[in-house]
């Protein structure tokens, strides 16, 4: 067994890698609205927009990452990405329209 003090780390780096790609996607996902803002003025993205999607995402993608690595049977696997999945939809939507009247509804 390894410890986070030892030098030997393989699973340290491994997951590095991981966060390195989660990251990486988040920032391509990103980079829509912000092409879209230069070529447009009904994308209308403030810092705290990009702020928030970007936790969002990071969160999400992360998320995905520990169920899949986690989770053992197949079905718990995809019940659970089902239900990170549902969520981020949900969040987004309420963010953006307001879909039950929050009080961080974008409505």
């Amino acid at each position: 067994m390894t410890t986070l003090t030892g030098g030997n780390l393989p699973a340290a780096k491994f997951s590095a890698k991981r966060l390195l790609r989660i990251a990486l996607i988040t920032a391509a996902i990103l980079m829509a609205p912000l092409i879209a803002m230069q070529f447009t003025r009904e994308v209308n993205w403030t810092l705290s927009d990009f702020v928030v999607m970007g936790v969002l995402l990071m969160g999400t993608g992360l998320l995905f990452d520990l169920a899949a690595r986690k989770i053992q049977t197949r079905k718990a696997r995809l019940i659970t990405i089902g239900v990170i999945a549902f969520g981020f939809l949900f969040i987004w939507a309420e963010l953006a329209v307001g879909l039950v009247g929050s009080p961080f509804a974008g409505s």
